[in-house]
């Protein structure tokens, strides 16, 4: 019993001093740990020229749309398209039966052939009658009616003439050929079925080579944007750069110009029909889809950008950990502009050559050193994409520069910095 306890009480020592080096060996680690400075992801604030833009939605539409109807009456022989194809200026579309119409032509071309037969009869009785009159073989009364005769052959000559004009151009007609270039609907009629002039229905074709967008402006916008304009003319040709995104897009993916203006504004909205061009050579849009579109509302102007996760809160403001001297973090608040391209506009509180913490805020505190990590605040693909997406911004005059226009109603508008 005693050995048993003598060896208990061992046991116990040897727990105590295992378990107060560990302690200590924990108190040492952690002691280490406090000096460490933290290792944090730093980057290079990006500075961008930017420009402010103005969003709006709208409509696309066709600038050219044709309702395709029969000219002539008859039944459709075949039906020459596919239903939504893209189809040239001049394809033939329908065919209506030629058969009565042909009929009508060849009728008319022997009727003119009679005529002109008695038209030669009649012009040699009227020359032999003045040669008889010279002789006073006949009297005048004769021979002004040979002449009378022949005028009237004459006249059947060119109304039969001007029929057959007609029944050919009616057989024409029957072939239905397409008006212009662009994307044609599903066939209304089809083979067999008999269609009336200038009534029924065929089918309608877009033109798709180039859409309008039709959009409404608020007036501190028209006033922007008609003097970035000189003149009328100008701004047939004008090149106020717009981009255009889809409702599935999240940036734009369109580029377009402004080129119409309506003359005047709708009191009661006060708004102004704006429209802007684009082209479509692939296809892809079609009239009546829903489009936003961004107008330029300043000139370029150099922008702080920098990650949306660099920014920090604290109660309502907004900072960033600049990165100093020696590795000591400072804390700086700014003021914030929208987004862009991932990415955030600083509208005050950074300057160019800084460098801020994007990552590991949590780990670094306003005074601390940090052990920093460089990496790139952006992609050469996005910082590509700004680039060419404000590259066509031209100079606004200097009198609107500084224009700041009171506030108008509008639904559906947003101040953006870029697309």
């Amino acid at each position: 019993m005693r050995i048993s306890s003598s060896n208990s009480i061992k046991h116990a020592l040897a727990l105590v001093a295992v378990s107060t080096l560990s302690a200590c060996g924990q108190s040492e680690q952690g002691a280490t740990a406090e000096q460490s400075p933290p290792v944090v992801s730093v980057a290079d604030v990006v500075v961008q020229p930017l420009a402010d833009w103005d969003e709006f939605s709208g409509r696309l539409q066709a600038p050219e749309s044709v309702e395709l109807r029969p000219r002539v009456s008859g039944h459709i022989d075949r039906v020459l398209f596919r239903d939504g194809s893209l189809v040239k200026k001049g394809d033939l579309l329908f065919q209506i039966d030629p058969r009565p119409f042909q009929a009508e032509v060849d009728r008319l071309d022997a009727q003119l052939q009679q005529a002109r037969a008695r038209q030669t009869r009649a012009a040699s009785e009227a020359q032999r009658g003045e040669k008889l009159r010279a002789n006073q073989a006949i009297s005048a009364e004769l021979a002004d009616a040979r002449k009378t005769a022949y005028q009237e052959a004459s006249s059947a000559v060119a109304a039969t003439r001007a029929q057959l004009e007609a029944a050919r151009l009616n057989l024409s007609f029957t072939r239905i050929t397409a008006p212009i270039d662009g994307r044609i609907s599903r066939a209304q009629v089809t083979a067999g079925n008999l269609v009336n002039e200038r009534a029924t229905l065929l089918t309608t074709i877009v033109g798709t080579k180039e859409l309008h967008a039709y959009f409404d402006i608020d007036e501190a916008t028209y006033l922007k944007q008609v003097r970035r304009i000189p003149s009328e003319k100008a701004l047939a040709h004008s090149r106020v750069p717009v981009h255009l995104a889809l409702s599935t897009d999240e940036r734009p993916a369109y580029e377009g110009r402004l080129d119409f203006l309506d003359n005047q504004v709708d009191p009661r909205t006060g708004t102004l029909q704006a429209r802007a061009v684009i082209d479509n050579g692939a296809n892809e849009l079609t009239p009546g889809l829903y489009v936003r579109l961004q107008l330029p509302a300043s000139d370029l102007y150099p922008a702080m950008l920098v990650r949306d996760e660099a920014i920090g809160t604290d109660l309502g403001n907004r900072f960033v950990l600049v990165l100093g001297k020696d590795a000591v973090v400072s804390y700086r608040a700014v003021r914030l502009g929208p987004k862009v391209e991932g990415l955030r506009v600083i509208r005050e509180g950074l300057q160019e050559g800084e460098r801020i913490l994007v990552n590991g805020l949590q780990r670094a505190r306003p005074g601390a050193r940090v052990t920093p990590e460089q990496v790139a605040m952006a992609t050469d693909e996005v910082l590509a994409r700004l680039t060419r997406l404000n590259t066509s911004i031209e100079p606004m005059p200097i009198a609107l520069q500084d224009y700041e226009p009171t506030p108008v109603a509008q639904q559906g508008r947003e101040r953006r910095t870029s697309p």
